[in-house]
């Protein structure tokens, strides 16, 4: 009576079988996961598949790729830097921060900067919050005080990591190392002085504001480069054994 065909009575919709299309698309986001739809399309374009763009659209949405992704900046590959024998200042120096809290509960952090060679810490700088700049005017006031370091090793910390380190750095002609990431050993050194001040420093006082942290710091920074004992450096305090090191020179030339 309605004149409907047989076939379209009895018609059954087959689900389309789009595997191949969500797996293509899977090792693609994976590789480019910064990657809209139409450079993804694109690509597929060119890797020779010929599904149109309706069909890898809607793919794209189901699988929820058209919503916006928030990703972790990835770190490139990192090489293992062994730890060498240093036989002059300023060939190595390497950077670390700590953190603690004031009386208070107010978290704080401390950047050092220490040469490898004689142990010396050179620089601090203590603040709430120390980004690439701060570094940046910390590692000038020690290129002030002791030259120019050929190389800084550092872990993958945002501060170091960041381009207005990494431009300073080029500028200056500077190396920075990185560790490889949960490697903390290969900046064994100043982890070792980190441990010291730990130990002697911040679980020894407490400070109600970051002005009697800067104060205290620079006295007890004092004394180990000039009074504490290195085993290392033969039971002499690294300013002693830079002094021995710049008298044996002299004696040589």
């Amino acid at each position: 009576m309605l004149e409907i065909s047989k076939s379209t009575y009895y018609y059954v919709k087959k689900p389309k079988d789009d595997s191949q299309v969500i797996e293509v698309l899977n090792s693609l986001v994976d590789k480019h996961p910064r990657n809209g739809f139409w450079l993804l399309f694109n690509r597929l374009r060119k890797l020779g598949y010929t599904w149109n763009h309706k069909r890898v659209y809607r793919v794209y949405k189901a699988m929820g790729l058209h919503i916006v992704r928030r990703t972790k900046k990835r770190i490139p590959k990192r090489i293992k830097n062994p730890l060498q024998d240093l036989y002059h200042p300023n060939v190595q120096w390497s950077m670390d921060f700590m953190s603690d809290t004031l009386f208070g509960g107010r978290r704080y952090r401390i950047l050092n900067i220490m040469d490898e060679f004689n142990r010396e810490l050179i620089e601090f700088e203590v603040d709430t919050s120390l980004p690439a700049i701060k570094v940046i005017e910390a590692l000038r006031r020690a290129m002030d005080f002791r030259g120019k370091p050929k190389s800084i090793r550092v872990d993958n910390g945002p501060e170091f990591i960041s381009h207005k380190l990494e431009i300073w750095c080029y500028i200056h002609s500077i190396e920075l190392k990185f560790i490889q990431p949960g490697c903390p050993t290969q900046n064994s050194r100043v982890e070792r002085f980190n441990g010291s001040m730990r130990r002697e420093f911040f679980h020894a006082y407490l400070f109600d504001t970051l002005d009697e942290v800067r104060v205290a710091a620079k006295e007890w920074i004092d004394d180990y480069n000039y009074n504490r004992p290195h085993k290392f450096l033969g039971k002499l305090s690294p300013i002693e054994y830079l002094e021995k090191y710049n008298l044996e020179q002299s004696y040589s030339a």
